[in-house]
């Protein structure tokens, strides 16, 4: 193999420093410290590939590798470098870690492609600090707008264009960061599966045909705070009570329209918040994920429906939504997917062609150029959570199979 191991693994263990909670998995949110001094590291360890690096408008790291031809489409090559709240080391910097191997492996064996190549590293693809997630894909896709940098905020009320003016970063020229359609040949992105399939199946690498469509919805209920010990069950209007029942009905509902559709409530903020209080307003997000478009909006017609339905009769209880994040599914290019399961079979590992049920930058990308994306295996299909990990010689495997399909790409 032409990457090298212990590049591969020196590159992951010293991302994994930059971190808010050592001993309690990873948390790098961006516009941070942690995210900075990351930032830097990529930074550096582009340079030193002989790339020539840029921070987009929004945050992203790219560096470039000239071609012959100046002028062709770039070929793009990258993932993020943010995580969840005690997530774990692997997901998105494995794939920010092939752009740097799969640069280095170039440029120390010579090569000059007739296309330009673009290494990537993306910033606030989890969501974890302003709750809307895949945003450099966003931005650079053209779906970022200005009303979200003014309205999104993390727990601390910072909105995300105060963050991004506090780390240096103009919000008023977000728009610089949207790359037009022909101007990108390929994205390529390598990604944990975060799933079991490919460790039971013993195949080296996954070649994802289809990314799941993702509704996320942030639903605000509004009630009436009431002394808890005072108030009369059939006089209350618990926002929590709606809350609950709403998030029972989307999961009943996913179950319903099957296709392997699923929805989860997994955040809820209660207020006042005290025990001997009536909830008088709960904010609480239901992420819909499905490979049918149908059964998406299905789901969401009934959370819909069940609101409707619980506040209906009652002047002190309402709601509201706002999307928070919308795709639809996405399909990869066959061409792209038939390049990785041959350079795969090159390099005598076995690959099997999957689909994602976890959204990537990838699937925000389809949007402007073709893609493509790779998974290689999660031990026990754990993420998001300090347990998250992928043997180094397995994560290799991922990196070679990309590398080896990118220099085709970029020499076609």
């Amino acid at each position: 193999m032409r990457t090298k191991l212990e590049r591969i693994r020196a590159d992951i263990e010293a991302l994994a420093a930059f971190n808010a909670t050592p001993g309690e998995g990873l948390t790098r949110l961006s516009f941070t410290e942690e995210h900075r001094k990351a930032a830097q590291y990529i930074t550096e360890q582009m340079q030193q590939a002989g790339l020539a690096v840029r921070t987009d408008a929004v945050g992203t790291i790219i560096g470039r590798m000239e071609g012959t031809d100046p002028a062709a489409p770039v070929v793009m090559c990258g993932s993020h470098f943010d995580s969840v709240k005690n997530g774990g080391n692997f997901d998105g910097p494995a794939g920010v870690i092939t752009g740097l191997e799969t640069a280095r492996v170039l440029h120390e064996n010579g090569v000059v492609p007739k296309h330009p190549i673009e290494f990537i590293a993306m910033i606030e693809e989890e969501g974890a600090r302003f709750g809307a997630g895949l945003f450099g894909s966003r931005a650079m896709t053209g779906r970022l707008g200005e009303q979200e940098l003014a309205t999104f905020t993390d727990p601390d009320g910072i909105t995300t264009g105060q963050a991004m003016r506090a780390f240096g970063l103009d919000p008023a020229h977000y728009a610089d960061a949207v790359r037009k359609k022909g101007e990108i040949k390929n994205f390529i992105e390598l990604h944990i599966e975060q799933g079991p399939i490919l460790e039971n199946s013993g195949d080296a690498v996954g070649i994802v045909e289809t990314v799941v469509g993702i509704k996320e919805v942030e639903v605000t209920v509004t009630g009436r705070p009431d002394h808890a010990g005072t108030t009369p069950m059939d006089m209350r209007a618990d926002a929590f009570l709606v809350a609950a029942k709403t998030a029972i009905a989307a999961n009943e509902a996913a179950v319903a329209v099957g296709e392997g559709t699923v929805a989860t409530v997994g955040k809820l903020e209660v207020r006042p918040g005290s025990f001997n209080i009536v909830p008088g307003k709960v904010v609480f997000y239901v992420d819909i994920r499905s490979k049918s478009t149908d059964c998406i909006e299905a789901v969401l017609a009934a959370v819909t429906a069940k609101l409707n339905e619980l506040t209906a009769g009652n002047g002190a209880l309402s709601y509201a939504l706002r999307m928070m994040v919308e795709t639809k599914p996405v399909q990869a290019d066959p061409h792209v997917c038939d390049l990785l399961a041959e350079s795969a079979e090159k390099l005598g590992l076995t690959s099997r062609r999957m689909l994602s049920g976890a959204g990537h930058d990838a699937m925000i990308m389809a949007d402007i150029t073709n893609i493509g994306l790779v998974f290689v295996p999660s031990r026990g299909g754990r993420s998001h959570c300090p347990e998250e990990w992928t043997d180094y010689d397995l994560l290799q495997n991922g990196i070679e199979t990309v590398c080896e399909t990118v220099q085709r790409l970029a020499c076609e």
